[in-house]
């Protein structure tokens, strides 16, 4: 199995895992990119950062700090 194919793999598992203790596996996204894609890193960059910010602060975290 090729680095590419077993990292996708990891991701998925990752995201299944953020799901089910509700910190919501869109947060973990992996891309696969060139060297010669800055331009497209950079887009990817600023979309990744809208949706973050759209989800707000790590839930269990707040939780944690509202318990405190």
């Amino acid at each position: 199995m090729s680095f590419y194919l077993r990292a996708r793999s990891r991701i998925k598992h990752i995201q299944k895992i953020l799901d089910t203790i509700g910190i919501g596996g869109e947060r973990a996204q992996m891309y696969n990119l060139s060297s010669n894609d800055g331009p497209r890193f950079a887009e990817i960059a600023v979309e990744m950062d809208e949706k973050i910010r759209k989800l707000g602060p790590n839930p269990i975290k707040l939780a944690q700090n509202t318990a405190a």
